[in-house]
């Protein structure tokens, strides 16, 4: 099992819509997720710049590596009004490379 993080960006003013949407994720997304290996995953906001940061466990493929699954594109364009994205409506997203870590 792994850690990863990785950064997106939020447009401004859509921290309400992208909380409320992910209070209400959609089951078959979380079950893909799991299925999938992906667990202890959260996202975290620094409304000073609009970056969230995202770090999850895997024992297998990353959240990341799911954007061919129907359900996933599906997501990615639920979620496209409020976030950067690449033409496929995927997050713009950057891996972070972990300097420090304390059990």
């Amino acid at each position: 099992m792994s850690r990863i993080a990785f950064k997106m960006k939020l447009k401004p003013g859509a921290k309400a819509e992208y909380k409320k949407r992910h209070d209400e994720i959609w089951p078959e997304l979380t079950t893909l997720l799991k299925e999938n290996g992906v667990s202890d995953y959260s996202i975290f906001l620094d409304e000073e710049t609009n970056i969230l940061f995202a770090v999850q466990q895997q024992d297998g493929q990353s959240s990341q590596d799911l954007g061919s699954t129907e359900i996933v594109q599906k997501w990615w364009a639920y979620m496209a009004d409020l976030m950067e994205t690449n033409a496929d409506n995927s997050p713009v997203s950057k891996p972070l490379e972990q300097v420090f870590h304390l059990d």
